[in-house]
């Protein structure tokens, strides 16, 4: 007894989804035993084609069809003349303009959320990024991740470049977690970043170095200066 041939519906490329509807360039493949010698194909009744030479197949574009429920099958012969008849496959013919309207309701959905997921991780990161800056003393050590670290150009502390900067032509717009700033950075070497980091420390001595003092201290070098005044 024979196998019983099958048929088979491929996209090459176009619209196909799960309610059956279909558009564009497709695959009509059929397979059966060893000794299947001719295939005809034919949709709603009528031959579409016929090949007499495996692989079994015929390539065919729905704009070339009226829109609307088309059914196929597969009708086979063997070297003795046997003849087998396939399965029945139903797909619904739509228009480019129908599929690109369904391909937008399906895509436009799925881009909000991922782009809504990547903007929440964004602005978690950040928040947890400054915290941790902020408890970061200056001029120490720290991990640029996976992606490098780079130099604002605006306050010159180095960061860690982030995933959701922007790639431009000539370097990535990204947004520097100390001063705030959005600058158009590059990836700087370990040598440059040490350096950054080391002139930050350097800053920040200077700055508590020629930094007012406080009411405080200002009040307690009074008492002290009034140790030595005249009475």
């Amino acid at each position: 007894m024979h196998t019983p041939i099958t048929l088979s519906l491929a996209k090459n490329f176009g619209y196909n989804d799960f309610s059956g509807q279909i558009q564009g360039n497709f695959t009509l493949k059929a397979e059966g035993p060893q000794d299947l010698v001719r295939v005809i194909f034919l949709i709603d009744g009528q031959p579409m084609a016929e090949t007499t030479q495996a692989p079994f197949k015929h390539n065919f574009n729905t704009d070339d069809y009226p829109a609307g429920v088309h059914s196929f099958i597969a009708q086979g012969y063997t070297a003795s003349g046997q003849e087998l008849i396939s399965k029945e496959i139903r797909k619904e013919f739509i228009s480019g303009s129908e599929s690109r309207s369904q391909t937008a309701k399906i895509i436009i959905p799925l881009l909000g959320v991922v782009f809504g997921a990547l903007l929440i991780s964004a602005l978690f990161s950040i928040r947890v990024g400054r915290k941790k800056l902020e408890s970061l003393p200056p001029g120490a050590p720290r991990s640029y991740g996976a992606l490098g670290g780079t130099i604002c150009p605006n306050c010159g502390r180095p960061f860690g470049m982030h995933i959701w900067g922007l790639n431009m032509l000539v370097g990535k717009l990204d947004r520097c977690p100390y001063c705030g700033k959005w600058s158009l950075v590059r990836h700087q070497s370990l040598e440059a970043l040490h350096a950054a980091e080391q002139a930050e420390l350097t800053a920040a001595q200077d700055n508590r170095q020629f930094q007012a003092p406080s009411d405080e201290e200002r009040l307690h070098k009074d008492l002290e200066d009034s140790r030595f005044q005249d009475l």
